[in-house]
């Protein structure tokens, strides 16, 4: 089980990390945040296999780690190693914004039973574990669905 999941990380690093050399697809995400009258929001946003078990690291939104561990589940499956998210994070979503990101992903990824999650947390504020998640599929692109915390609404285009 261990090497399957190491091939599936490694797979999933190469294919962000060197989309040149896997085939490839742009894909936008776009989650907007409701007006919730606090600090700026952290957000993990990853990839899960059909099982609910983690395999990546997609965006991490807050750039300060040591809050990290609110992103509960993302914080368990990555064991918050800084090699999940390098090079993938960027300031906190504020209250009512929007946060849109594009990656190039692999296109194995797509329709093969993985999920997006969406991890929130905010500054004296409810964490929410798996506010968002979504199946990463042709037929979900562009359909918005609703969070269960901060975000108001989630969707992703190929």
């Amino acid at each position: 089980m261990k090497r399957l999941n190491l091939a599936l990380a490694l797979g999933l690093a190469a294919a962000i990390a060197l989309p040149a050399l896997a085939q490839a697809r742009e894909v936008t995400f776009n989650a907007e945040l409701k007006n919730y009258g606090g600090d700026g929001a952290y957000m993990a946003l990853y990839l899960t296999d059909a099982d609910g078990q983690y395999q990546g690291t997609l965006w991490i939104a807050g750039e300060k780690s040591k809050y990290y561990k609110h992103l509960r589940d993302w914080a368990r499956g990555s064991d918050q190693r800084s090699s999940e998210f390098d090079g993938l994070t960027g300031a906190s979503v504020g209250s009512g914004r929007t946060l849109t990101i594009t990656l190039d992903l692999a296109d194995e990824l797509i329709d093969a039973g993985y999920e997006v999650r969406v991890d929130t947390a905010i500054e004296d504020m409810r964490d929410n574990r798996a506010d968002v998640v979504i199946p990463l599929t042709t037929e979900g692109a562009g359909k918005p669905v609703s969070g269960r915390g901060y975000v108001q609404s989630f969707h992703y285009t190929l």
